[in-house]
């Protein structure tokens, strides 16, 4: 630990803003002179005691709940005092200042100060004690950001599901099963002499399959859970009045962006998320693709295609009314020859054709038909979003991951993959098998914080609310 994490912390646990509640929590070892300073008594553990906040001469500011929890029994595994007032900011911040002067003072029956060192917590630093004190992992504490962040009921439950720790055991499943395989191997190491083939008789390559199929069952469902975590990013293209901004208005189910008959109506980037089957969709508009005079249309041209470039799926919309025009084919060509040239390999492109309502097919275009004025077609293109994007039906275990998680596992799958090339190899050697397997197992150790850089817990907590 730095020195940083011994010192006492406090802060306000709740959003800023008016509200019915408001919390200020402090976490410190040795929470009882404090305690006794502030109320003149001290608080049986684990019970909300109704009671005065006063200032230094004895006023009340506010009435409020206190509860005391005892470490290591909290969540920070140190002392843990939570002051329960009314939610008026300035209500609060009265506590706090309270709270900082309170514990400078010096205590009347000895030469001490009451709490030294209380400063306002960080972001994330309450949970970065609990981590830091063993009482969650860096897995669970990440989820207890996604939790509060997710912006779906899917993402909310498997968020809640990582934090109780489903996903964590998976990963120690798995390094305990690493630990077993690499034990044998190391003591293959250590007695070559004898005539016992110890990895044959204890099955090493059998164990290694099964390992390599466990791994690859968690990364499909943690890919599942950071698809609920992050979502897709869907950028609508196409020429002007393909009927993109009444695309995203139908998918949206508002009336979000302007629409008129107009080419060129609009000029930047409009954006809305969208939940499909729990999945957050960001659907964003853009300016309709063509050669344009004009200095503000150029602008919002170039921030469409700046959009498509970071796109995780791209609708090619086009427009059935306009199909059999020469001209529109052109359009059309052209921007599907730029669309290859500036999308990443493997982004997908989904051909849409539009205003079924106002014109049917000459013949059957490849792609989606659909209606974005009467919602015909629109289940199918939201099936095709899901589809795209590898959503497969949730079935209860999907937990909440973060792509460090994804490229960890993307790196445990690697390391097996080498270790089972040196298992089957004629000369087997068990050296570098071995090294494969303790690489793998640090792998697994970086998504629960057994290996785990002060740099790397830096930028995950700073990313949390202060106060949690």
């Amino acid at each position: 630990m730095l020195p940083r994490h011994h010192d006492p912390i406090l802060a306000i646990a709740t959003a800023p803003g008016r509200g019915a509640v408001g919390i200020v929590r402090i976490s410190a070892k040795g929470l009882v002179p404090f305690i006794q300073s502030f109320f003149g008594r001290q608080l049986p553990p684990r019970e909300a005691v109704y009671l005065p906040f006063c200032d230094a001469s004895g006023t009340a500011l506010d009435r409020g709940l206190a509860i005391y929890f005892p470490g290591p029994h909290s969540f920070t595994g140190e002392d843990v005092l939570e002051l329960q007032a009314h939610g008026g900011p300035v209500v609060l911040q009265l506590l706090l200042a309270r709270c900082l002067q309170l514990a400078a003072q010096a205590q009347p029956d000895r030469d001490a100060v009451v709490l030294p060192g209380l400063r306002l917590a960080t972001a994330g630093e309450f949970s970065e004690r609990a981590f830091l004190n063993d009482k969650i992992d860096l897995a669970q504490a990440e989820a207890i950001s996604d939790l509060i962040d997710a912006s779906t009921e899917a993402a909310a439950r498997s968020a809640s599901q990582s934090l109780s720790g489903a996903f964590s055991k998976e990963v120690h499943a798995l390094r305990d099963a690493l630990i077993h395989l690499r034990m044998l191997v190391e003591a293959t190491l250590d007695f070559p002499e004898e005539e016992i083939d110890f990895l044959q008789k204890a099955d090493a390559s059998g164990q290694l399959t099964r390992i390599q199929a466990s791994v690859q069952s968690v990364f499909a469902r943690a890919s599942q859970g950071a698809l609920l975590r992050e979502g897709i990013r869907v950028v609508i293209a196409g020429q002007p009045n393909a009927g993109k901004s009444s695309l995203l208005n139908a998918l949206a189910g508002a009336e979000l962006a302007i629409v008129t008959p107009i080419a060129g109506t609009t000029r930047d980037k409009v954006q809305e998320t969208i939940q499909i089957e729990g999945v957050p969709i960001h659907v964003i508009d853009t300016a309709g693709l063509r050669d344009s005079e004009d200095a503000v249309e150029r602008i919002g041209i170039a921030r469409a295609w700046e959009a498509i470039g970071a796109a995780d799926v791209v609708l090619f919309l086009h427009d059935l009314t306009r199909q059999a025009l020469a001209n529109y084919q052109a359009g059309d060509s052209d921007i599907a020859r730029t669309l290859q040239q500036t999308l990443p390999s493997g982004v997908p492109v989904i051909d849409v054709w539009n205003k079924a309502d106002a014109a049917a097919p000459e013949a059957p275009p490849d792609g989606l038909i659909l209606s974005a004025r009467t919602g015909d077609g629109l289940d199918a293109l939201r099936q095709a979003l899901l589809h795209a994007a590898g959503w497969q039906p949730a079935n209860g275990g999907t937990f909440i991951a973060r792509e460090r998680h994804i490229q960890a596992l993307r790196q445990v799958q690697s390391h097996c993959a080498l270790a089972a090339d040196h298992l089957r190899s004629q000369a087997q050697a068990l050296d570098l098998l071995a090294e494969e397997l303790r690489l793998a197992q640090n792998a697994l150790g970086e998504i629960t914080g057994e290996f785990s850089s002060d740099d790397l817990l830096g930028v995950i907590f700073s990313q949390f609310c202060i106060g949690k």
